[in-house]
């Protein structure tokens, strides 16, 4: 009985988990791949040989069966060639369990890399498949390496145009959206639309009054984009498998899927047809354009941010790897290349080195950043730094770049100058000047610097930074990841807008030597903190079933020894305590 009153007060969905996911019987869908599996009497000879990326995973894990799809595209796609020069395998943990322990296999599933027998890293990253890709290329080893098509003796080097041609061209009798209609996406042709990519699609409810706003701008934007991009869309009350899949949390939302399985990106953006044509046109462009030294500052002058490719014209690869990495930014800002010589003077480059610059806010001369990329570094590296570069130092933040600024996959600290509109035109210029002094020191694409009409936030303003709105400028430093923020300078004093004070709060902030003041009041901080507690417990139990389930019966029957322990000490003093008072 006391132990079914414990075992009623456990909570209800870790028991639910820990013990469906540990009962569950496998249930993977039929596939036409062959899947290479695995076990101790085979695994060393197996991959003595060569370059192999083995999944160690469980059939009863919820994770790998969501995987499951990823990794047979990745077999199939590895299979198709002749000299992949790396090897798929797996191997079923829930079957061979002391293979996986041998391995040093902690969860499921687990993706190991081995060469020639010997371990040599573990995938660390999100199971992203152009990531994987990425992955599988950059340590595949050939055979027989690939020999140019050239005749001997003719030294034929690749120019601009024939890279951006060879990384532009569509696939042979495609033509995307050739009938300017919307596509309706559903579990029959979701995955075949996505794969083949360059398509922009709407995740949407019926119900939801703001999808039914966006219903005749989306059909009018297939038809803009006829002959260019494909316009789909996916009910998401029909369809509900497939929008949990896709990680939708709200209706509508809006994501562009690369050409030819190149990732995929969340549009943020206002949801007006002038912007969303802009973002269609410019993802439907090529990723690389060519640029002359002569017509650069006319291109720079249209852009607050463009980034720019300065070569030799020998050095086909660097383009190529450019070319590569820039899909991360799906068309925004630009990415232009140039082998004029001129460029180097003008940027006091080495010349003959190949790098890429970032550089914002109209400035002709003056860089915010330069990556070398004869230095070491990957494709995913350059991406990266892509990413953290993309935005203008100085913008104004509303409603159609808060999202790109706010919640920026790198997390910079944001600058916020909140000014009546009055006084908003002479606030953004000095709000300018703060930026430009900062730029070019280290960590620079780390702050952004924003100024915002304080008349039209000030509900947001108020709620947020407690900033009362009236005829004076207000300056506070955010970091929105973590819904915190900072008024005051290392001085102890309020930022002012100046390059003094803001410096000096900036060092401050990011130093963490400065105090800082919460945007959520301490109820919104401890729901936000139990939410994030009760989704790490979800994820160890989905990674970690079968030891979540030995954990839990064995804290339950520790738990039943002790009371059961404890109950019988005080039945023994209450037996003693009778016989005492019997014999008084």
């Amino acid at each position: 009985m006391l132990f079914d009153n414990i075992v009623s007060r456990l909570p209800f969905a870790l028991l639910l988990c820990s013990l469906t996911y540990a009962s569950a019987a496998p249930a993977s869908p039929e596939s036409d791949v062959e899947l290479t599996v695995l076990n101790p009497a085979n695994f060393k000879d197996t991959i003595a040989k060569g370059v192999w990326f083995i999944e160690h995973f469980s059939p009863y894990c919820g994770h790998c069966r969501k995987f499951a799809p990823t990794w047979e595209q990745l077999v199939a796609e590895n299979q198709k060639q002749d000299d992949p020069g790396i090897h798929l395998a797996q191997v079923n943990c829930a079957v061979d369990g002391d293979l996986c322990k041998e391995n040093n296999v902690d969860g499921y599933p687990q993706l190991n890399l081995y060469k020639d027998g010997t371990f040599v890293e573990t995938w660390g990253q999100a199971r992203d498949i152009d990531k994987l890709r990425d992955y599988l290329t950059k340590h595949a080893e050939p055979a027989v390496k690939k020999s140019s098509t050239t005749a001997p003796g003719q030294a034929h080097q690749l120019t601009d145009d024939d890279v951006l041609l060879e990384a532009t061209q569509p696939e042979p009798g495609k033509e995307h959206n050739p009938t300017g209609t919307v596509l309706s996406l559903d579990e029959s042709n979701f995955d075949k639309i996505v794969q083949e990519g360059h398509v922009f699609v709407k995740f949407f409810a019926p119900w939801c009054g703001h999808c039914k706003k966006l219903a005749p701008i989306w059909r009018q934007l297939a038809v803009e984009m006829r002959g260019k991009l494909n316009i789909a869309e996916v009910d998401c009350e029909s369809n509900a498998a497939i929008c949990r899949a896709q990680g939708i949390t709200g209706y509508p939302m809006l994501f562009y899927y690369g050409q030819r399985g190149h990732g995929k990106t969340e549009y943020t953006g206002s949801r007006k047809i002038e912007n969303l044509k802009s973002f269609a046109e410019k993802i439907s462009g090529p990723a690389v354009q060519s640029i002359t030294y002569e017509t650069f500052d006319t291109e720079v002058a249209k852009h607050p941010a463009l980034f720019l490719l300065i070569r030799p014209e020998n050095d086909a690869e660097s383009l190529r790897r450019v070319l590569k990495a820039s899909r991360a930014l799906f068309g925004t800002p630009p990415v232009y290349a140039a082998t004029s010589p001129a460029f180097y003077d003008r940027f006091n480059l080495k010349p003959g080195s190949s790098a890429v610059l970032a550089l914002k806010d109209f400035d002709r001369t003056s860089p915010a950043g330069i990556y070398h990329l004869e230095a070491s570094g990957t494709v995913e590296d350059l991406s990266n730094w892509l990413i953290r570069n993309r935005l203008p130092m100085s913008l104004e933040l509303d409603s159609d770049t808060f999202q790109d600024i706010m919640f920026a996959t790198h997390k910079p600290l944001v600058v916020i100058t909140a000014a009546p509109e009055t006084k908003l035109s002479g606030a953004s210029d000095r709000v300018r000047t703060v930026a430009a002094q900062w730029k070019g020191r280290q960590g620079s694409d780390d702050v952004v610097f924003t100024w915002m009409n304080s008349d039209k936030w000030a509900k947001w303003l108020k709620s947020m930074y407690g900033i009362t709105a009236d005829d004076q400028a207000h300056v506070v430093i955010t970091n929105h990841s973590r819904l915190i923020y900072h008024d005051e300078d290392q001085a102890g004093e309020k930022i002012k807008l100046s390059p003094v004070s803001i410096s000096s709060a900036l060092g401050g902030a990011l130093a963490g030597t400065i105090p800082y003041h919460h945007s959520e009041n301490f109820v919104e901080r401890m729901a936000r903190y139990i939410n994030e507690k009760l989704v790490r417990i979800e994820h160890v139990v989905s990674y970690h079933p079968w030891g979540t389930s030995v954990f839990v019966i064995g804290a339950l029957a520790a738990l039943f020894i002790f009371l059961r322990r404890v109950l019988s000490q005080e039945a023994e003093l209450a037996d003693e305590l009778a016989r005492k008072v019997r014999r008084d």
